[in-house]
């Protein structure tokens, strides 16, 4: 086993390459590095100070990662920017570290990170998550696991997406979108649940059926958010589904998407 790494690449000798890792033309890898084991970086890419990336991750030719914040308010401290494992980044996609808000901007593992995709300064994204092409991201914007954001979406800085929704392309993000639920118009609204992305991930019918219920309280009966969760609480059982809708409404800090009326 053995690092592959093309004659015109420039990596640091610092930089710390697992058995497998093989590095494409013109690449620039700087001195604090760490790639894992079977990574492919391809050509004309660069892997700044910071960048922590996993095993078997695919990093496309023009991609950008670690490099600095794009925060007025960073001073140099030293942070990390970490990228699981198989993880695919797609051409010119950038990924910048972290501020001493969060010291650490993370992407999960088994992500897709389209082409001219942007995670932003202390951004956390989880697994299993899509970004199609040139999705943009605003500072500490959390993205949870199998998540789907169609193209050309604005995401408003501490924004929150749930696990399992999907936005539809072309579309601004401002407010937290619920778990298991798709989003699309303009302003951003609840559209309906996430059916067909459940049933591929095998939600069994019953799990759906809860789900259609939370949020018809939610979007369906005049109700504000506080009196929606009560009924909610008071009405449903509080399986592991329920209760996760639940307590991201009750973190939501920017509020949630509404729905037209």
């Amino acid at each position: 086993m053995s690092v592959t790494v093309h004659s015109t690449a420039v990596v640091s000798p610092k930089a710390q390459l697992s058995d497998n890792v093989s590095v494409g033309p013109f690449t620039v890898i700087e001195d604090d590095v760490t790639i894992g084991s079977g990574t492919s970086i391809a050509s004309h890419a660069l892997i700044a100070n910071g960048s922590r990336i996993g095993k078997e991750c695919r990093v496309h030719h023009g991609a950008v990662l670690g490099t600095l914040p794009q925060d007025l308010k960073f001073r140099n401290e030293i942070t990390t920017l970490e990228v699981g494992d198989y993880t695919t980044i797609r051409e010119y996609a950038t990924l910048n570290r972290g501020t001493h808000e969060r010291w650490k901007t993370v992407v999960g593992s088994h992500c897709f990170m389209m082409a001219y995709s942007h995670v932003a300064h202390d951004c956390v994204v989880g697994s299993h998550v899509i970004l199609a092409n040139s999705v943009n991201m605003g500072g500490h914007v959390v993205i949870e696991d199998h998540a789907v954001v169609g193209g050309i979406v604005a995401i408003h800085q501490f924004s929150h997406i749930g696990c399992h929704s999907m936005i539809g392309g072309g579309f601004r993000v401002t407010r937290d979108v619920p778990p298991y639920v798709l989003a699309g118009q303009e302003p951003l609204a609840f559209t309906g649940l996430n059916v067909v992305g459940l049933k591929r991930r095998n939600f069994p019918q019953a799990v759906l059926d809860s789900l259609e219920k939370v949020y018809h309280i939610v979007y369906h009966n005049q109700l504000n958010v506080s009196q929606a969760l009560e009924r909610i609480k008071s009405e449903l059982p509080m399986t592991e589904e329920v209760r996760r809708v639940v307590e991201f409404i009750e973190k939501s800090k920017r509020g949630i998407i509404w729905t037209r009326r």
